[in-house]
């Protein structure tokens, strides 16, 4: 905090490029329905919402509005309008787009929008049934827009951060329906049109994203120059993270997320090769195992997602209980990520301050507990070959899936899987395609126990569209139609109550509460947060390392030029 306290901007110099390499390709360029960060992590350059979130101190700050007051009752909210912005085709910023953005895509049944759950707002009405509304969306003129929630929100200045979309280029795809089709990851990047500080120069699908400065982006400088000062972005994809590594040792990229191992590695070369490691604490997002019980059929195959016996196993909350006493955190954090991680316990992160909470339920590593759990449930090994049985004598086994590329995740899951085997349970263990896991997860529901990781944030709300029962990226059960178990309705209403509590220390303990009860029930079974380590080149003004980020891509500037 003292870093983004003192921290001041000073006037930059144009030209130059930051170079980033990355694992992944975008999977779509269409943001309003992606769900990947691989594709957030590109189009975050092109497009923008009324609201931006500080890097520096994480308050929330005018966007594409320049100002907004409320009612005092916190139900009606006034955006006015920037009147500097155009889109990247020269087309004026209006509050049509606005209009357009709520009203024909996020609040669209057709589409999958993926920030719809952050607007819809959830209420108790007079008979204590939950009922789910919209915010009215209304112009007023073509630079002011008036919000109606149906409910108090707390985070909804935060959530106005969403990205808003060019009415003139999309509304015939939202008339005839081919929406979700449109600018996938073929389309001619010159056809993706946003507000943001750059567009998407050339795309080469397995080499690189190369993004370009808006030479008319609305943002200037104290001394009146327009923002950004790079000509450049160039996200360069690579096989593996060993590659990503590679390419910043031999000077090929100007940043790099430094994994546990490769910081005893590189911290002896800083001053020879002109760059900095900044440690910044434990990560916001999270790395997990979960198991599948989705309950549904696949209409294509008309055939269960997860089998009978195994929606037995996985949805018995003393499972995994015991999955959760079979992992060897201490292997993963010095094994795999060389002491510089913490074991985590609570779906909320450390990194988000007072919403943490410090004492929940936790499972140590324990494979006589894990044994004992199994053999309270007359699941036992009956037949001598190593593998327990269920009470009906079947062999209790699946499949285990995380993502290719990424050799910790992978590494992460190999130790999860020894420790579920010594217990006696069979794990198939396959690392896949990230785009085929995605689709597992989203679409197909084609999985039964996954490893993989999510972001999170320091406000607790942008984990709704994971945690409340509705949500799509509710992932061992998405979409439920009412909520499967009391716990999980039981959090539903502790998130929608956190949202609409004003007063921030009793919003806190609604979210100290839900981490309680994920915490005992387990649908998702923690590793560790891996300690935020980036290494950055010496070579760039404006930047400084903070709880929440290094820089604004805006205002970055070289200093070798």
């Amino acid at each position: 905090m003292r870093n983004a306290e003192r921290f001041e901007y000073t006037i930059g110099t144009p030209g130059g490029a930051l170079t980033i390499t990355t694992i992944s390709d975008p999977l779509t360029f269409n943001l309003a329905v992606s769900n990947d960060a691989s594709s957030s992590g590109v189009l975050g350059y092109l497009f923008e919402g009324l609201t931006e979130t500080s890097w520096l101190n994480d308050e929330v700050e005018p966007a594409l509005a320049e100002a907004w007051e409320h009612s005092d009752d916190g139900l009606t909210w006034t955006f006015h309008l920037r009147r500097d912005v155009a889109w990247h085709d020269g087309q004026p910023f209006t509050a049509a787009d606005v209009d357009f953005t709520f009203n024909r895509i996020i609040y669209n049944d057709e589409i999958p929008a993926s920030s719809r759950s952050a607007f819809e707002f959830r209420y108790l009405d007079d008979s204590g049934e939950w009922q789910v509304d919209q915010m009215d969306v209304a112009v007023i003129d073509d630079h002011t827009v008036e919000f109606t929630l149906p409910v108090p929100f707390a985070p909804f200045l935060r959530s106005m951060g969403t990205a808003i979309y060019p009415r003139h280029i999309l509304e015939p795809h939202v008339d005839d329906g081919s929406f979700v089709d449109t600018w996938g990851i073929d389309t001619d990047p010159a056809e993706i049109i946003g507000t943001g500080p750059f567009t998407i120069a050339s795309y080469e699908p397995g080499e690189r994203v190369v993004m370009a400065r808006n030479p008319d982006y609305w943002l200037t400088d104290e001394a009146g120059n327009r923002l950004p000062y790079l000509d450049r972005i160039v996200h360069d994809i690579v096989e593996d993270l060993e590659a990503e590594l590679e390419g910043f040792i031999a000077g090929e990229s100007d940043v790099h997320g430094l994994l546990g191992e490769e910081y005893y590695q590189l911290e002896p070369l800083q001053e020879r090769d002109n760059f900095t490691i900044h440690r910044r604490g434990p990560a916001f997002g999270t790395t997990f195992l979960s198991f599948n019980v989705n309950p549904g059929v696949s209409p294509d195959t008309d055939q269960p997602y997860v089998d009978a016996r195994k929606l037995d196993w996985f949805g018995n909350v003393e499972f995994r209980r015991a999955v959760a006493h079979s992992v060897d955190r201490d292997a993963i954090i010095n094994g795999v990520q060389y002491g510089l991680a913490y074991p985590q316990w609570s779906s909320i992160s450390p990194a988000a301050g007072a919403f943490h909470n410090p004492d929940v339920r936790t499972y140590p590593y324990d494979l006589d507990r894990a044994n004992e759990i199994l053999d309270s449930l007359g699941w036992t090994d009956t037949d001598g070959d190593g593998i327990r049985e269920d009470s009906n004598g079947h062999a209790i086994e699946f499949n285990l899936v995380t993502n290719t590329g990424n050799l910790v995740r992978q590494e992460v899951t190999q130790i999860i899987q020894q420790g579920m085997e010594a217990i006696g349970l069979e794990v198939d263990y396959q690392a896949i395609d990230f785009g085929v896991l995605v689709g597992q997860l989203t679409s197909t529901y084609d999985w039964e126990a996954m490893v993989i990781g999510f972001t999170g944030g320091p406000d607790p709300y942008s984990g709704i569209g994971f945690w409340h029962s509705t949500a799509d990226l509710h992932l061992w059960y998405p979409n439920q139609p009412e909520p499967a178990t009391d716990w999980e309705a039981q959090i539903d209403e502790l998130y929608i109550m956190g949202s609409r509590e004003l007063d921030p220390e009793a919003r806190v303990e609604h979210y100290w509460r839900a981490q309680e009860i994920a915490a005992e029930n387990v649908p998702v079974i923690y590793t560790s947060q891996p300690e935020r380590l980036t290494a950055a080149r010496n070579v760039f003004g404006n930047a400084t390392p903070t709880l929440y980020a290094l820089w604004d891509t805006r205002y970055l500037y070289r200093t070798d030029q």
